[in-house]
């Protein structure tokens, strides 16, 4: 008899623990894996309507590659309201946080100042900087 009840409380032990090791597991957010042809061809696409005669084409490459570093971010279901408070909690994962930071920041002139002055080696420098975080993210 003392064995069968020792036995049972092994098995509610057991149980236990597998249930509990289950509900962590759902409870994680996993990690989704990114389409890394997709991302790639948009970074090379971008990266190529840079030209160095066109300043246009500068203030252009940064919106779109700061763009597709947020794509990637969300594709990661990195939390935040905003790209700022999404590269807060993904600043683990980047290897250049200030290199990303300041092309954000770079990115934001574009966007909130109409009289925004960037140089070919500014736009170049922040290609840069989101390239080498689509790859810490996993994304090329």
């Amino acid at each position: 008899m003392e064995h069968s009840i020792v036995f049972f409380f092994a098995i509610i032990i057991i149980l236990g623990a597998l249930l509990f090791a289950f509900i962590s597991n759902l409870s994680r957010k996993s990690v989704k894996k990114l389409d890394v042809e997709y991302f790639r061809a948009k970074c090379l696409k971008n990266e190529h309507q840079l030209k160095q005669d066109e300043p246009s084409s500068y203030h252009l490459s940064v919106l779109n590659a700061d763009k597709l570093v947020d794509q990637a971010l969300k594709g990661r279901r990195i939390r935040g309201e905003t790209m700022g408070e999404r590269m807060k909690n993904a600043s683990e994962l980047f290897s250049d946080k200030n290199g990303i930071w300041a092309a954000h920041k770079l990115r934001n002139k574009i966007a909130h100042e109409s009289d925004a002055y960037l140089t070919y080696s500014d736009a170049l420098r922040a290609l840069k900087s989101f390239r080498t975080a689509l790859k810490d993210l996993g994304a090329i």
